[in-house]
């Protein structure tokens, strides 16, 4: 399974983007969860998630600093 690309988190509208964040954030709890009980099967899932979730919160952060930069423009 590749690693989910950056282009695809981008397509997502802000709504979409604030629900996904939330989903990955509770599916590393779940993972890590698993792990401390050892019932974790597939240990790749971690990085996927991690991956994921750093893309999510990257492409966040780039729309608000999109959204401040006029406004210092006009000052």
């Amino acid at each position: 399974m590749p690693l989910p690309k950056i282009s695809e988190a981008r397509e997502l509208s802000d709504e979409q983007l604030a629900e996904e964040i939330v989903a990955v954030k509770r599916q590393l709890f779940q993972l890590r969860l698993q792990k401390a009980t050892r019932q974790l099967e597939k240990p790749h899932q971690f990085r996927h998630a991690r991956h994921r979730l750093a893309q999510l919160l990257t492409v966040e952060g780039e729309r608000k600093r999109l959204a401040s930069q006029p406004a210092k423009e006009q000052e």
